[in-house]
């Protein structure tokens, strides 16, 4: 798909993936809006004529206010990035429901409630990319952030429904699973940063700008999964043929958060 001059939608966009995504996206030629909680690191993140939206999107209002606004402003949406997302290092036995909630509600619904907005725009024109910012703990479960892991499981299970169901329509969907992203991801989960729940040496560890950079390269490839870092893609290899010797390497390679 042709970036330059297309109307890129990011979510999450005042830091990490989020910003890279922005910076990555505008270096193509691309127009940018960006949406996050947080208005001042928007603000540093963004272009001189990119849209700013300051939105809580856990709100299902705020979610139509960002997509209402970008077609005020651009017309159209061509692709939307689902970036926004947190973290959560808890047993899954014993999370409190409502940080469950919370993390569903902005790591899934956000992005299916924004997917659906931009279908029905991208299908009048019959071209526009979804682009699902998932993780290599959404095709290998990870112990401790299980219920994390579960969420990317969803968005990856969406994005590949979503492609075969727009496909005829001309609407690309393509899934994207970062290993370990050097950002403040971490700092900003619920219930603050991770006690313990932390992994021996920094498995398959990538910039937020290369992957942003394998995010644009993927779009303009109309590609259906982006694994960054390729090397990734050998613990998803070996979870399917190894699943045993798997599970006890991620459960020996992540310690257990601390009560």
């Amino acid at each position: 798909m042709r970036i330059s001059g297309a109307v890129v939608l990011i979510t999450g966009a005042s830091e990490g993936i989020g910003a890279a995504c922005a910076s990555e996206f505008r270096r193509r030629g691309a127009r940018i809006a960006l949406a996050a909680r947080t208005e001042s690191n928007l603000r540093a993140a963004a272009g001189p004529e990119d849209l700013v939206l300051p939105a809580d999107l856990t709100i299902a209002e705020e979610r139509r206010r960002v997509f209402h606004r970008t077609l005020e402003k651009f017309g159209r949406i061509d692709i939307l990035v689902n970036n926004a997302g947190v973290g959560l290092a808890a047993p899954a036995w014993s999370a409190r429901f409502e940080d469950v909630r919370h993390l569903y509600e902005l790591n899934f619904f956000a992005a299916l409630e924004l997917t659906q907005l931009a279908v029905e725009n991208m299908k009048a024109r019959g071209s526009g990319m979804i682009v699902n910012i998932g993780s290599v703990a959404g095709k290998v479960a990870m112990p401790w952030f299980t219920l994390y892991s579960s969420t990317k499981f969803a968005l990856a299970a969406l994005t590949s429904g979503l492609r075969m169901e727009m496909r005829k329509h001309g609407i690309g969907a393509m899934l994207v699973c970062p290993g370990f992203v050097r950002t403040q991801f971490h700092a900003h989960s619920i219930g603050g940063p991770p006690a313990g729940a932390t992994t021996r040496g920094r498995l398959f560890e990538v910039t937020p700008e290369h992957c942003a950079m394998r995010i644009a390269d993927g779009v303009q490839r109309n590609s259906r999964t982006i694994v960054t870092p390729r090397a990734a893609w050998m613990l998803v290899a070996a979870s399917r043929l190894f699943p045993g010797t798997t599970d006890r390497f991620l459960a020996n390679l992540i310690r257990e958060p601390a009560v």
